[in-house]
């Protein structure tokens, strides 16, 4: 369905907007918000990106849905490059890919009514008359579980996750064939979570929609995604099934961000105690055991990147061909595409390779 190839967006580093820097740029110096990333998704899937904040999802999100365009790179769309489309030719295509925004409050125009919104896209593409339009309005809120009445209230008077789900029949609209969902239950309760969640498992089953879902919540993406990119600095490092990542990450970024991720130990006593516990309370053999790992130094600056893996700097298992040489994305097991020059799991996944390897 999609299909980018060394997607890049580099936005210039200016400093005239200072009084005390008028007429100076900093000649040269970009931020790489999305440096190289090379990814497709298979149509009808659910393809999770995750990675922490600033690591650059929504940019190349907008940037697979040409909201955003790119500095360097090709995207393909359905078979169809779309990559340097004019805006009239690229017209047709728009509502085969849409975007459901992460903020349902921002989102919407707070002036318009909420069938007024839904109804913009219809309207833009020439759906078909006022009463048509009207109808096929009246249709998306039923598929989201907004009624009919709805219709003519404004977004104030909706409560966060109904908002979302005014953005999601809005996304409906032209009958899309991908759907970009850019972190899109991160502003709403948990409990509002799960029914967006659950809508938009429904609405994937009923009209085949391919998703890509943005979050950096590994719990949420976990649940609805069949295959996970996870990014760091701009970058996707590590991209595999989502069972096959959690159970043995390759990267130790993945690593390290899913030994973060909160757990229930369903296997404890009422004292805390595994039930797979040896009388001295360790755990018994073959009993997995997730250890936190703390690393150690900040987040590279994005306008002065790192030589050699962007990672190294704050690696536990980095050697010196770590600092020097860059890691392309390649294919270190089958379905498992890491970004590492030492990963962490065996060709057959089987185990850690270097746990041993020094910090360098």
């Amino acid at each position: 369905m999609l299909r980018a190839t060394d997607v890049a967006k580099y936005y210039p580093v200016r400093t005239d907007a200072l009084p005390w820097n008028q007429g100076r740029n900093r000649a040269g110096k970009v931020l790489r918000a999305v440096d190289g990333v090379s990814l497709e998704v298979r149509r009808g899937e659910t393809l999770g990106v995750v990675g922490e904040s600033g690591c650059g999802k929504s940019t190349l999100g907008r940037c697979l849905v040409r909201l955003t365009e790119l500095t360097s790179g090709r995207v393909e769309f359905d078979g169809r490059d779309i990559t340097n489309l004019s805006a009239r030719r690229l017209r047709p295509v728009r509502p085969g890919m849409q975007l459901v925004f992460q903020d349902p409050q921002a989102s919407l125009n707070p002036r318009r009514r909420a069938g007024d919104i839904v109804a913009e896209p219809l309207l833009v593409h020439r759906y078909g008359d006022a009463a048509a339009i009207r109808r096929r309005v009246s249709e998306l809120f039923d598929v989201v579980g907004l009624a009919f009445a709805h219709l003519d209230r404004y977004p104030h008077e909706f409560s966060g996750g109904q908002r979302q789900r005014i953005g999601i029949a809005r996304a409906l609209a032209t009958d899309p064939k991908l759907i970009v969902a850019d972190e899109p239950v991160s502003a709403l309760d948990v409990s509002i979570q799960a029914q967006v969640l659950n809508l938009f498992a429904d609405l994937q089953d009923e009209f085949g929609l391919t998703y890509v879902f943005i979050a950096h919540d590994l719990g949420v993406v976990r649940h609805v995604s069949d295959r996970i990119a996870v990014m760091y600095l701009g970058e996707v490092v590590e991209l595999a099934e989502t069972e096959a990542l959690y159970a043995a990450p390759a990267h130790p970024y993945t690593e390290a961000l899913m030994s973060a991720a909160p757990y229930i130990d369903d296997t404890a006593d009422a004292d805390g105690t595994p039930d797979t516990a040896d009388a001295d309370g360790t755990a018994a053999p073959g009993t997995e055991r997730r250890e936190r790992i703390v690393l150690t130094g900040d987040v590279p600056n994005p306008v002065a990147k790192p030589a050699g893996c962007a990672f190294h700097t704050r690696c536990p298992y980095a050697r010196e061909r770590c600092a020097v040489e860059r890691p392309r994305l390649t294919e270190t097991s089958p379905g498992r595409h890491t970004a590492c020059h030492y990963p962490l799991t065996a060709p057959g996944g089987t185990g850690r390779v270097n746990s041993q390897v020094s910090t360098a």
